[in-house]
């Protein structure tokens, strides 16, 4: 039975911070496929086109009949037939997390893996599959208890394919809005010990303000994604204490290209949701990198909240789709870089939101909570892309389909 983890004491600061290491590189493009499924929670395995048979690991052709293999989600049931637990090795991370138990599986699809195994499985047990990104970007099988067992999710081999908000302190970018008070409250219904949260004007109260920074576990802090020297100074001031940084900015307006658009909202929002990103990154990613392996509440993540149509435009918001689109080619460069220091980057896309300024816009509409439900999901199973609403898995589903049709489906 999984240890119940629990809060780490304050870190003695004369200690050195523990250097992170991460898995090797991926080396083929079926891995990397593999990789980019696993990044939405999705359990798949190569099948053949000819003989139709499931194999594992990654292969560029079928083994039996040298056919054609194409992905295919899969039944993500297996059985244990072997054991072991590793407790010397010569691979820097994994030297760092002895002793680390792996074993055989018969996965109900047909193929044997060797998998990672979750504490509360053992030999003959049947398991869950889940299909997981470790910390450098690599598709990797952990096998997990069928149903729930006693602090399941504080399993330290688990902790490591996640960034599980608990015990974590959390930076959320803006607090003034109802998104970002509901996913402070998610956040800390989720076990984060601190949330920061960001208030770019202090001086001006917004709705909310009494009810939410009277929260145990709030802590409002001063920041701005339009000013250079704000994130600078909180960086300075928490680089060392945030675990977990969640990009709640959003600048929302009505307008075309052609018609009716106004380059002044445009340019607004390119500097705070485009540049201010930027801005962001800048100021957090070296710290969080600093401490990706730092014992139980290492740093974890940098997750992005942005809206779908940055893959498809919108009309009648034009500027939001591309500074959306400008946010969504910006994570991920910062993915592939932070890859390298093992810190997850994610984004939870989002159908229209349901604000003022989305008020001419008919249902459905992506509420605050189903922002934060996603939000938390996302860092409770370490998925790099997560949808919030319907609207958003519909919208990314067929583009991932037909990307041309959908494009003009979302702008006639």
């Amino acid at each position: 039975m999984t240890d119940p983890l629990t809060p780490t004491k304050r870190k003695d600061p004369l200690i050195a911070t523990h250097a992170g290491h991460v898995s090797p590189a991926l080396r083929s493009r079926a891995a990397t496929a593999m990789a980019a499924r696993a990044g939405e929670g999705r359990f798949v395995l190569q099948v053949c086109d000819d003989c139709s048979r499931a194999t594992y690991p990654q292969r560029d052709r079928c083994p039996f009949c040298w056919g054609t293999l194409n992905w295919q989600d899969q039944p993500n049931g297996a059985v244990i037939e072997a054991e072991t637990t590793i407790r010397s090795s010569v691979d820097l991370f994994f030297k760092d997390h002895l002793p680390w138990r792996i074993g055989s599986v018969r996965l109900d699809a047909g193929p044997m893996a060797t998998v990672h195994l979750h504490g509360d499985v053992g030999r003959g047990d049947h398991v869950r599959m889940e299909l997981k990104l470790d910390r450098a970007g690599n598709p990797a099988l952990l096998a997990m208890p069928e149903k729930e067992t006693p602090h399941m999710a504080d399993d330290p081999q688990l902790r490591v394919f996640t960034a599980d908000p608990k015990f974590r302190r959390i930076l959320v970018t803006d607090g003034r809005t109802a998104t970002g008070q509901a996913l402070a409250e998610a956040l800390l219904k989720a076990g984060a010990d601190t949330v920061f949260l960001g208030n770019a004007d202090p001086l001006m109260r917004y709705p909310g303000q009494d009810r939410i920074e009277s929260m145990e576990g709030i802590e409002p802090v001063r920041l701005s994604l339009t000013d250079t020297r704000s994130i600078e100074a909180l960086a300075g001031q928490l680089g060392g204490r945030v675990d977990i940084v969640v990009n709640t900015v959003a600048f929302a307006r009505q307008g075309g290209v052609g018609f009716g658009g106004n380059l002044n909202n445009l340019q607004a929002g390119l500097d705070l949701e485009v540049t201010g990103l930027m801005r962001l990154a800048q100021g957090f990613a070296p710290a969080l990198s600093a401490r990706s392996d730092d014992g139980d509440r290492s740093a974890a993540a940098f997750v992005d909240i942005v809206s779908v149509h940055g893959l498809t435009g919108k009309a009648g918001y034009a500027g939001s789709s591309a500074t959306a689109a400008a946010r969504l080619s910006l994570v991920a460069s910062l993915r592939g870089e932070m890859a390298q220091t093992g810190i997850r980057v994610m984004s939870v896309l989002t159908g229209p939101v349901d604000d003022c300024w989305h008020q001419n816009v008919p249902p459905p509409k992506t509420t605050p909570a189903q922002i934060a439900g996603a939000v938390v999901t996302a860092l409770q199973q370490g998925q790099e892309t997560v949808c919030a609403d319907e609207v958003a898995k519909d919208v990314l589903s067929r583009w991932q389909d037909d990307p041309t049709l959908t494009i003009r489906e979302e702008n006639k």
